[in-house]
C-alpha cells in the first residue's frame, strides 16, 4: 500500500535527522493520511478515499469535485 494521498498526490519527502553534534542521518517526512468515506451529494454516495488530513479540511471547504477538477 503506497503512502499517497489519493486526490492531491501528497507522497513521502525525504531529510536529514541532526543530532547535536551536527551528525546527518537521512530520515523520512511521511504524509498524515487517513482514510474516509466521503459524502457526494451530486452523485448521491458516499466514495471511500485515502487522503491527507490537509486535504480533507479542504474537502471541507470546497467539495469533493470541485477539488478534484482544479486538480487536473
Amino acid at each position: 500500500m503506497a503512502r499517497r494521498d489519493e486526490i492531491t498526490g501528497t507522497t513521502v519527502m525525504t531529510g536529514n535527522n541532526v543530532s547535536h553534534a551536527r551528525n546527518h542521518t537521512r530520515r523520512r517526512f511521511l504524509p498524515n493520511l487517513q482514510s474516509k468515506r466521503v459524502w457526494i451529494p451530486e452523485e448521491n454516495r458516499f466514495v471511500k478515499v485515502k487522503i491527507t488530513a490537509k486535504t480533507l479540511r479542504t474537502i471541507d471547504k470546497k467539495g469533493l469535485l470541485a477539488l478534484m477538477k482544479d486538480m487536473k
